[in-house]
C-alpha cells in the first residue's frame, strides 16, 4: 500500500506538470523505479526526502527559467 507522501507528491507532480519520466531523470533512477516507489511496491529508506527534494528542484529551476 502506497505511504500518504506518495499521494501528496503525485498531486504536487500532477499540479506542477511534472511526469515521472522528469523525476526519474532527476534522481537519476528508471522511470519503473519511480513508478514502484510511488506506487508503494518498493519502500527505500530516505525515498520521501530524495524525491520530495528533486520535485522541489525541478519546480525551482522551471521559476527560475522564467
Amino acid at each position: 500500500m502506497p505511504k500518504d507522501w506518495t499521494g501528496e507528491l503525485v498531486g504536487l507532480m500532477h499540479c506542477n506538470h511534472i511526469t515521472g519520466l522528469q523525476l526519474a531523470e532527476k534522481l537519476g533512477v528508471t522511470n519503473r523505479y519511480v513508478s514502484m516507489v510511488l506506487n508503494g511496491h518498493r519502500d527505500p529508506q530516505g525515498a520521501e526526502a530524495r524525491f520530495r527534494e528533486a520535485v522541489a528542484e525541478i519546480i525551482r529551476e522551471r521559476k527560475d527559467a522564467m
